[in-house]
């Protein structure tokens, strides 16, 4: 790149900020323009000094990354942004993605890998991890679930039978089970263990 590219990171750890503005400043051709812990002030940043890239994280107090991102979207359509997450999760990807960010990247990522993504994205083109671009299509052509349907596997994934989901969701035990068994089918998965790993590395739930 022939002129410096400005950029903002968005982190709500004083340590990781640090350490990204240590690697844009000692890197060519990169100028850091300042750093946001959280997401309102990462919107507030990015509208009032107008990076070229945005480094953000999702899990943000006050305004998680998502929101962030789709707000910065909307005001500055075709804004560059990455996300830096320290867990590979696919639903967080693919919301933050369709949010308008360019890139999912591991804050775990190797440095090369990490200055090939913010060079893409400079360049006006998306990026993605090989590994989570497959798991990615893979859940694109795939049947995704209902709104009733996440709302059930949060329970199973907190270890609830189907007698305590069907009285916390007011539902019958029977349809929990119907629900149940469809959940296992679309996530591909033979038990609710499989069900509850399958759904948190996907970001579908979080377990504690």
């Amino acid at each position: 790149m022939n002129t410096s590219a400005s950029i903002v990171i968005a982190d709500v750890h004083p340590l990781i900020r640090a350490g990204m503005a240590s690697l844009i400043e000692s890197a060519d051709n990169f100028h850091l323009l300042g750093q946001a812990s959280s997401g309102s002030q990462a919107v507030e940043m990015c509208e009032r000094l107008q990076p070229d890239l945005l480094l953000i994280d999702l899990d943000m107090p006050d305004c998680d990354g998502i929101e962030a991102i789709g707000r910065i979207s909307a005001r500055r359509p075709g804004a560059k942004i990455i996300i830096l997450s320290g867990q590979e999760r696919e639903e967080d990807a693919d919301r933050g993605m369709r949010a308008g960010a360019s890139a999912y990247m591991l804050k775990s990522a190797p440095l090369d890998d990490l200055m090939a993504c913010i060079h893409t994205v400079l360049s006006g083109k998306k990026y993605m991890m090989p590994e989570l671009a497959l798991k990615l299509a893979s859940r694109i052509h795939g049947n995704q679930l209902t709104p009733r349907e996440r709302d059930i596997l949060g329970h199973l994934a907190t270890g609830m039978s189907n007698k305590v989901i069907a009285r916390a969701a007011g539902i019958g035990v029977g349809t929990v089970k119907f629900h149940v068994k469809s959940i296992m089918s679309k996530l591909n998965v033979c038990t609710r263990t499989e069900a509850a790993m399958v759904a948190a590395r996907r970001g579908l739930v979080h377990l504690a």
